[in-house]
């Protein structure tokens, strides 16, 4: 019964096949494909609205060398916004519960905005590591320790990710098999139950909208840090 519950985060294959290709790809063809004409109908013009406004929400504390990550930056937000809200729907996989996944996504990215950093204004980028008016004898502890700090940064990425994602799920699972097995025995108790995996499952959109959005948004501002 223990193994059950952590069925729903194996990925899915067909005949040997793994699908967690198409479960990625899949969100991009929910979206409208673009016209030629400025606004097409409401769901357009509502999407476009949306970029936007996370369009400037990431952008606005950079400068216009970081307006360049705009386009990556905006299509990373909205793929992990879909497949985080689509992984709430029933007999549904969601790729970011794989922290394999989401390392392969934090880590490219953070290694991106370091290199650019170590580029442009080396400097600025390796004086981070130690903290100006840093006592004499405290100087190679800080470093390390700032060291250490910056190399962890894409597993603190992908881990935070990966365990609120898999937490949500799992206290799905758990209350809502506990409403089905109670329904028999004590119908009042599973009907308090069912309310609560209701207000759970609001809980959990709400929560994997802001997963994708913080996830971005730290991206951004380790780019902030090195330009």
């Amino acid at each position: 019964m223990n193994l059950s519950f952590f069925d729903q985060f194996m990925s899915p294959s067909l005949l040997g096949i793994p699908l967690i290709l198409i479960s990625l790809l899949f969100p991009t063809l929910l979206f409208p494909s673009p016209d030629n004409r400025w606004i097409t109908n409401r769901i357009s013009t509502l999407q476009l609205w949306f970029f936007q406004l996370i369009t400037k929400q990431l952008m606005t504390p950079l400068n216009k060398k970081g307006h360049k990550w705009a386009l990556i930056l905006l299509s990373l937000m909205v793929l992990l916004l879909t497949i985080n809200l689509l992984g709430l729907l029933p007999y549904t996989f969601t790729p970011t519960t794989q922290l394999s996944m989401n390392l392969a996504l934090a880590f490219p990215l953070w290694l991106a905005t370091l290199l650019t950093g170590l580029r442009n204004q080396p400097s600025i980028a390796l004086g981070h590591l130690l903290p100006e008016g840093t006592p004499t004898p405290l100087i190679p502890a800080l470093i390390l320790i700032e060291t250490t700090s910056l190399l962890i940064r894409p597993l603190a990425l992908g881990v935070r990710l990966t365990a609120n994602l898999t937490a949500g799920h799992l206290l799905i699972q758990l209350i809502s098999t506990a409403s089905t097995v109670l329904l028999p025995i004590m119908p009042a108790v599973s009907l308090l139950t069912t309310i609560i995996l209701l207000l759970l499952t609001i809980l959990e959109v709400a929560v994997a909208m802001i997963q994708a959005y913080v996830f971005v948004l730290l991206l951004s501002l380790y780019l902030q840090e090195n330009i």
